[in-house]
């Protein structure tokens, strides 16, 4: 009896744990099942994770992939149309030697506390090399609480950088993109309204009252990004600043109400067969659109969608062309499913043989 006992008592505890290890595996195996899923809705998986990652601008130096992306912070600030709570400190330079290679975190190339100027959020920033040198641009806003454009400079394209004693004279808003020419130019497009403050310079001079939004004019032309031509030591600007002028079918300037269309932030600039690409965010209708151009100056003929909506309310992008294929860099939400914790994402871009770049989709269906 007392050992009948003992041999039920055992195989009553011998059950429980199968049981318990069952649910266990049970549980174990949907989280997976649940989190292939959720990998599964997306086009591309984020290329790193130890830290969230924004806005890649993406460059080829020495058959190497460098990302100079914005590195998004959990700064404990309450989310608003400014953009208050993308309060980025500093950068982090990646790189790649292929676009399925490993990427490699080089750490803290700039950080605000270094840019003697800078007030607060490093946003978007880009890079350049001439002259044996490497350009990192960026904006951030000054002690005013006005974006301004900076410039710091390094031998090494993975930093660390050391910023100008001052931002960019006649610089303002976020978002600098440099492109330089095949005859040796180089250019910067910048600008983006709302929290980017261009609607801020309509009239040439920093209105600390204007509008929050746009220039509020729905049935006037847009307001635009910027184009500079930069000056031969990469430190200035070597014009006068010119509109990015995006025409409709129609030769027509876009609209403000258009905003399916109409420039909002995000410049990048590529060159493909002689042509120039102007690509750009349309912020709130959340679309990467392009327009070409016979001059990096423009005019820019409207051509349409490449992108659809990412997941999350922002969407940035770099274009880059390595060992005969194109590709996107661009970013979303999928580690942390917050607006301003971000990863960055690359996937192959293809240009149809009308020259306009073919739809891509970031979200499966």
């Amino acid at each position: 009896m007392n050992n009948f006992k003992k041999l039920f008592g055992l195989g009553l505890i011998v059950g429980v744990a199968s049981t318990s290890s069952c649910q266990q595996n049970a549980k174990n195996t949907n989280a997976e099942t649940s989190d292939t899923s959720k990998k599964s809705k997306y086009l591309s998986q984020p290329l790193i994770s130890e830290i969230y990652t924004a806005d890649p601008s993406a460059h080829v130096f020495d058959g190497k992939i460098y990302i100079y992306p914005s590195h998004d912070i959990e700064a404990g600030t309450p989310e608003n149309d400014n953009g208050d709570h993308f309060d980025m400190r500093d950068y982090h330079v990646l790189s790649m030697d292929s676009i399925n290679g490993k990427v490699t975190d080089h750490g803290v190339a700039l950080s605000v506390k270094d840019i003697p100027w800078a007030g607060r959020q490093l946003w978007a920033p880009d890079a350049a090399f001439k002259n044996g040198t490497y350009y990192l641009y960026f904006p951030v806003k000054d002690k005013n609480d006005v974006f301004r454009i900076g410039v710091a400079t390094s031998k090494n394209p993975a930093g660390p950088f050391k910023a100008e004693p001052k931002p960019i004279e006649g610089s303002f808003s976020i978002d600098p993109a440099v492109f330089t020419d095949t005859d040796g130019s180089t250019y910067m497009y910048y600008g983006g309204i709302w929290g980017g403050q261009l609607q801020r310079w309509n009239n040439g001079k920093y209105d600390a009252n204007g509008s929050k939004t746009d220039s509020q004019k729905e049935n006037e032309s847009a307001l635009t990004a910027k184009v500079v031509r930069l000056s031969q030591n990469m430190l200035g600007f070597d014009e006068p600043v010119k509109d990015v002028v995006i025409l409709d079918e129609n030769g027509k300037p876009l609209l403000t109400k258009d905003h399916d269309r109409r420039f909002f932030e995000g410049a990048w600039m590529h060159k493909y067969n002689g042509k120039y690409y102007f690509t750009y965010s349309t912020g709130d209708t959340h679309l990467l659109a392009s327009a070409i151009g016979d001059s990096p100056y423009g005019p820019f003929k409207y051509q349409g969608t490449f992108m659809n909506p990412v997941e999350g309310w922002t969407t940035h992008h770099s274009i880059i062309e390595i060992k005969g294929k194109w590709y996107i860099f661009y970013h979303d939400t999928q580690l942390s499913g917050k607006t301003h914790l971000r990863n960055i994402k690359v996937t192959e871009l293809t240009h149809n043989a009308d020259g306009t770049i073919a739809l891509i989709e970031p979200m499966k269906k």
